[in-house]
C-alpha cells in the first residue's frame, strides 16, 4: 500500500516534445525575379498610359509660345492627362492634343513607324507601354468654342466672335496667348482668310465638337483651314486624347501649361 509520498504507482508526466524549426524557403535568385519585376512595372506603365496620361512631343511652332516646336529648336514634352474628360468635355481655353479627324488633317501625315516586319511590330509593342509614340497624327491646339456655339471672325478689332446657340449677341474673346497673329484689315471684315488666315466666315460648331486654333495664329494649319471638309474644320470631342497640363522637357521650360478661357 503505497503512502503519500510514495512514488510507487504514480504517472510520470509527458515531457513536451521541443518544436522543430521549419525550413527556411529557398529565395529565387534575383535573375530569376527581375523578369517579374520587369513585367509587372510594364503593366503598371501600361495602364497609366491607357487611363490616366502620357507624355507627347510637339512637332511645330503652331502653338508658339505657349508651346514650342519650332524647326532646329527642341521640341516641348508634354504630359497630356486623360481624366479630365472621363467627367466631362473640353472647355473654351483648354490646350488639348487630338487624332487628325478627316482626311483635311491627315494629307501630309507619313506612318513614324519601320517598314521592317520585326521592327514595325517592336515599336508596337512599346508604343503600348508609352516608350514610343502612337502611330496616328497627333495635334495640339487650343479650344475656343464648343458644340452648339458659333463662331467667326472678325470685329473691327480683329477679335474672334463667339456666340451661344439660340443667341444673338456676339460676345469677342479675349486672348492673351495670342502672340503672333497675321494683320487684319477692317475694310474687309468678312473675307475669308482676310490677311493670310485671320478672317473666317460663321461656322455653328455641332454638338459634341470643337473648334481648335494654334496660339501661333500666324502659323497654324488648324479648323480655320479645314473648312472644306464634312466636319467644316470643327473635331469632334471623341477624337481627342487629353489634355495638356505640364511641360515636361527641357528642363529650362519645365512648368505648367495653363488653360485660359477667353470667353
Amino acid at each position: 500500500m503505497s503512502g503519500p509520498g510514495d512514488d510507487n504507482g504514480a504517472e510520470t508526466p509527458e515531457t513536451p516534445e521541443t518544436p522543430q524549426p521549419k525550413p527556411k524557403k529557398k529565395q529565387r535568385p534575383f535573375w530569376q525575379e527581375l523578369p517579374i519585376l520587369v513585367g509587372f512595372a510594364a503593366l503598371i506603365v501600361a495602364l497609366l498610359v491607357t487611363f490616366i496620361g502620357r507624355p507627347y512631343v510637339i512637332p511645330s511652332q503652331s502653338m508658339e509660345p505657349t508651346l514650342h516646336g519650332c524647326a532646329g529648336c527642341t521640341g516641348d514634352r508634354i504630359y497630356v492627362e486623360k481624366l479630365s474628360y472621363y467627367f466631362g468635355d473640353p472647355k473654351p481655353g483648354d490646350v488639348v492634343v487630338f487624332v487628325g479627324p478627316t482626311s483635311s488633317w491627315n494629307n501630309h501625315y507619313k506612318s513614324i513607324r519601320s517598314s521592317n516586319t520585326v521592327v514595325r511590330g517592336v515599336q508596337n509593342f512599346l508604343s503600348f507601354f508609352g516608350l514610343v509614340p502612337p502611330d496616328e497624327n497627333d495635334l495640339v491646339k487650343r479650344v475656343i468654342a464648343v458644340g452648339g456655339q458659333s463662331v467667326k471672325c472678325c470685329d473691327a478689332q480683329g477679335r474672334i466672335l463667339v456666340k451661344d446657340s439660340g443667341s444673338s449677341d456676339w460676345k469677342p474673346l479675349d486672348e492673351p496667348y495670342v502672340k503672333f497673329n497675321n494683320p487684319f484689315d477692317p475694310a474687309r471684315p468678312d473675307a475669308q482668310f482676310n490677311a493670310g488666315g485671320r478672317a473666317f466666315p460663321e461656322v455653328k460648331v455641332p454638338d459634341g465638337n470643337l473648334w481648335v486654333m494654334g496660339d501661333n495664329r500666324a502659323e497654324s494649319a488648324d479648323s480655320r483651314y479645314h473648312m472644306t471638309d464634312e466636319l467644316q474644320g470643327t473635331v469632334p470631342v471623341k477624337d481627342v486624347r487629353g489634355k495638356a497640363v505640364f511641360k515636361i522637357w527641357p528642363p529650362s521650360r519645365i512648368g505648367p501649361v495653363k488653360a485660359q478661357d477667353p470667353q
